[in-house]
């Protein structure tokens, strides 16, 4: 997509917004016309030369009353500009979580956090500033187009002196063009690794602490910022050195009419008024000049972020950005109670997996070829060593992997996207390592959901975790710090497994999630959950007797591929692997 052709598609997603801004700042930029003849009036008529007849104090009443006009048009102006701009850097924002958020789990951006809210944050503000810019360069075009016409009028050679550094500037503008991009391009990227680097290091402050590396992290990242400060110096100074060329071009085509214009004075061809005139509407078109130069500046850094926000689109078409949704900027629900609307026909009786495949890119390993059956109310375990594939195996059947081949059936109709499929009130699951917030443990349990029909109650029963709730400080307004630092290793699996279930999905997976849980609180989960859940169905990872003997039918990974299945009895009458797991023995190389 060129860059004009994504500013044409960001103006067409509210364009009443943009004609109307459009025409209130043209109004704004066309009114000093008014005023510029109001003043050559006034000076004529000081000078004895005036033909309208208004006096000197009606035409001071007349000046005044178009200044608050203009103020008040201005402040019009603001309103509609915000209207419009923030339209445009929210959608720009909300397509773009939207994809990240589609995309499957592993494949969500392809940089780091920090880096993809440098995306977010600088490169949707400079998308908007370019646009938001060329309202105003349209406006003071016309403001150029009829002044020029009224100074034509007046003298043709001095109009011509103002024009001509317009020329200059867009020449200047186009010869930068290159190497304007090439240096925004390099500060946008250096400002993206430093973020990126204060997340990774505030995400990893007790690994670093731990491995004694302050002072080599502290250098690394002196070393990013200091790159940081010269692509940052580079892309200043190519700036103001285009601002200066602007800017100095217009005084210096200033000086030389201000000259000229003496001459004609002193020769009698000029009136004051005239005078006046030519160098009240000389300052507006020296703005728009230089203003114009600023714009071709951000069309270009406009091209820059554009290609910025393609890349983490990774593949997708451009159009993905602006492609038009509702921003539900009038909606006051607060979402998320919608967890119990499957119609009945839609709730789970058997969920079925065929020839399911998945390849890391980077090793070649994944799963190959694996066929899943799961019936309404049963309970199933996955199990084998390590890297055989367990936890790759649920993440591709939820769509957070992206399958390369297989089939995926539920009641018998094919998902085609399990990404979006397999989300409450369908499923709901909890990852091997809980990603908790620094928030309240209610917040991180609801994540925003309603509190309907003590929900958040019997999910606290369910996992567990109600009598630790009543030893914490405050309860649930508790705030666990970052990642959930302030509780243990069980109570956070236990607020993972809680926020699982109070969305009464119909399909439960977990991924090792009593890794961290003593056998008397596992005990209590399963029993709990079967009681509590009634037909709940379960897709369990886990390598733990409790889990192991609850199960209906277990499953036993190795390299990728079902080495066996069926029951636990069945297992240990006919699989060297799971006797191993099943009685502890000290080779086995599961977990």
């Amino acid at each position: 997509m060129s860059t004009f052709a994504y500013m044409w598609r960001l103006i067409s997603y509210r364009p009443i917004w943009y004609i109307l801004n459009a025409i209130v700042w043209t109004g704004i930029y066309l009114m000093p016309i008014v005023p510029g003849l109001l003043t050559k009036e006034f000076f004529d008529s000081l000078a004895g030369q005036s033909t309208m007849g208004y006096g000197v104090w009606g035409l001071i009443a007349l000046l005044l009353g178009f200044a608050l006009a203009r103020s008040a048009s201005i402040y019009i102006g603001f309103i509609t500009d915000v209207n419009f701009r923030f339209r445009m850097g929210m959608l720009l924002r909300r397509n773009l979580l939207e994809h990240i958020l589609k995309e499957p789990g592993a494949r969500a951006i392809p940089c780091s956090p920090g880096e993809a809210i440098s995306h977010f944050r600088d490169d949707v503000d400079q998308s908007e500033e370019a646009i938001s810019w060329s309202v105003d360069v349209f406006g003071m075009t016309c403001f150029a187009a009829v002044s020029c016409f009224i100074l034509v009028r007046i003298d043709a050679q001095m109009t011509v002196l103002v024009f001509l550094p317009l020329v200059v500037v867009v020449i200047a503008a186009q010869l930068a063009t290159t190497r304007l991009q090439k240096y925004r391009a390099a500060s946008r990227e250096s400002t993206s690794k430093v973020t990126g680097a204060i997340s990774e290091m505030f995400g990893s402050v007790q690994a670093i602490q731990v491995a004694g590396a302050e002072e080599r992290v502290a250098a690394r990242f002196r070393e990013l910022n200091d790159n940081r400060r010269k692509m940052m110096v580079k892309d200043k100074l190519m700036t103001e050195v285009l601002d200066s060329v602007f800017s100095n071009t217009v005084n210096l085509g200033t000086g030389l009419i201000l000259l000229l214009a003496g001459q004609k004075m002193r020769g009698g061809e000029f009136t004051v008024g005239d005078f006046s005139l030519f160098v009240y509407y000389l300052t507006f078109v020296t703005t728009f000049i230089s203003n114009f130069g600023r714009f071709l500046t951000f069309f270009k850094q406009m091209a820059v972020a554009l290609l910025r926000l393609t890349n983490i689109l990774q593949g997708a078409p451009a159009h993905v950005l602006t492609a038009s949704n509702s921003l539900h900027l009038g909606d006051k629900r607060t979402g998320g109670g919608k967890t119990n609307d499957l119609r009945v026909s839609d709730r789970l009786d058997w969920l079925e997996a065929e020839g399911l495949t998945y390849r890391y890119p980077e090793t070649g390993r994944g799963i190959e070829g694996v066929d899943l059956s799961l019936a309404r109310g049963s309970f199933t375990v996955v199990t084998g060593p390590i890297g055989s594939g367990k936890t790759t195996l649920v993440r591709t059947l939820l769509g957070l992997l992206p399958q390369d081949e297989g089939a995926i059936r539920w009641n018998g109709q094919v998902v085609r996207d399990a990404g979006s499929f397999f989300v409450p009130p369908r499923s709901a699951y909890t990852a091997q390592v809980p990603r908790l917030y620094s928030d309240t443990l209610r917040e991180n349990i609801l994540l925003g959901q309603p509190d309907q029909a003590d929900q958040l109650s019997r999910a606290l029963h369910t996992a567990v975790l109600d009598e630790d709730v009543g030893h914490l400080q405050n309860g649930l307004d508790t705030v666990i710090g970052p990642r959930g630092v302030k509780l243990s290793g069980g109570q956070a699996q236990r607020t993972a497994a809680a926020r699982m279930l109070v969305r009464d999905a119909e399909l439960y997976v977990f991924d090792d999630l009593s890794s961290a849980l003593d056998v008397e609180t596992e005990q209590k989960l399963w029993t709990r959950l079967f009681g509590d859940r009634g037909e709940a169905t379960c897709l369990v990872v886990s390598h733990r007797k409790a889990a192991l003997a609850r199960a209906d039918h277990i499953i036993v990974m190795r390299d990728g591929r079902i080495e066996a299945e069926g029951t636990a009895e069945s297992l240990l009458a006919s699989n060297e692997a799971f006797r191993k797991l099943w009685y502890g023995d000290e080779s086995s190389d599961f977990s």
